[in-house]
């Protein structure tokens, strides 16, 4: 090797160490706040800001170098008790958006309700998340599973719906759902009524997903030591969420910026 190919190939790996350094701070900034968020939605996230740093980097280098650093996202298996009861004689509704196409947010709402643990007991978390946008659009965490907590919930949806829009609102066939108060407030809304039919998990995929996000990407999975600080820090993972987190299915926009254009 000559003396000038073997300056060269030096001041590349000089280089290319200072660029991982760049990379590998960003990714680590950002996990302070989504601490399991993805590595394809990092390099979504930074691949501009990267650019114009003069930091050329492929997603599989990116990859690369975040596994050298151990920096990849371990798959977390956790498993969770249930909270849907189906086995009722409260009014059911079918499918309506089984087949639908979907083109514009606050066309659906999908809702799903979760449990997060407490030393101090259970809080049922119940979220509203539109179809179409990915946006938590209404969400309230009772100690209770009633529906008081779905009807809170529904109610923060509501106050952010444009005049004169009214979605279809799909969840499974709960007792909280499908309960007399519930079903009269979606009426007097005039929101369409959906539910699940043969397998609840399947039909409601989305609805469910944002419940493992929210447990494994922002931490409510974990034990809290207060019914207070759960409250808080599900206020943190949803605005975390909604305002900071790309998806794949948007082209790894954030939900905020998708649901903006419904307005």
């Amino acid at each position: 090797m000559s003396r000038q190919n073997y300056y060269a190939r030096r001041k590349e790996r000089k280089r290319r160490q200072v660029d991982d350094e760049l990379l590998v701070a960003l990714v680590r900034q950002e996990r302070r706040q989504q601490p399991r968020i993805g590595t394809r939605k990092l390099h979504s996230m930074f691949k501009g800001q990267l650019a114009r740093s003069g930091v050329k980097v492929g997603r599989d280098r990116f990859f690369e170098v975040l596994r050298e650093r151990e920096l990849l996202v371990p798959p977390l298996v956790v498993e969770y008790p249930r909270t849907t009861n189906s086995a009722h004689s409260l009014p059911v509704f079918t499918n309506q958006i089984k087949d639908l196409v979907l083109t514009h947010p606050n066309q659906v709402w999908v809702v799903d309700l979760t449990y997060l643990r407490t030393e101090e007991g259970f809080v049922y978390l119940a979220l509203i998340t539109d179809k179409k946008s990915r946006k938590i659009v209404g969400y309230h965490c009772a100690d209770t599973l009633e529906a008081e907590g779905c009807l809170q919930a529904l109610e923060i949806a509501l106050a952010s719906l444009p005049a004169g829009v009214r979605p279809i609102h799909h969840s499974d066939k709960g007792t909280q759902y499908c309960c007399h108060a519930y079903v009269e407030r979606l009426q007097k809304a005039g929101l369409g009524i959906s539910m699940t039919e043969t397998n609840h998990c399947a039909e409601n995929a989305l609805a469910e997903r944002m419940n493992g996000i929210l447990k494994s990407e922002y931490g409510l999975g974990r034990e809290f030591r207060t019914k207070k600080s759960v409250r808080l820090a599900a206020d943190q993972a949803v605005h975390i969420y909604n305002t900071r987190r790309p998806h794949t299915a948007l082209n790894f926009r954030v939900p905020a910026e998708v649901h903006a254009f419904a307005a």
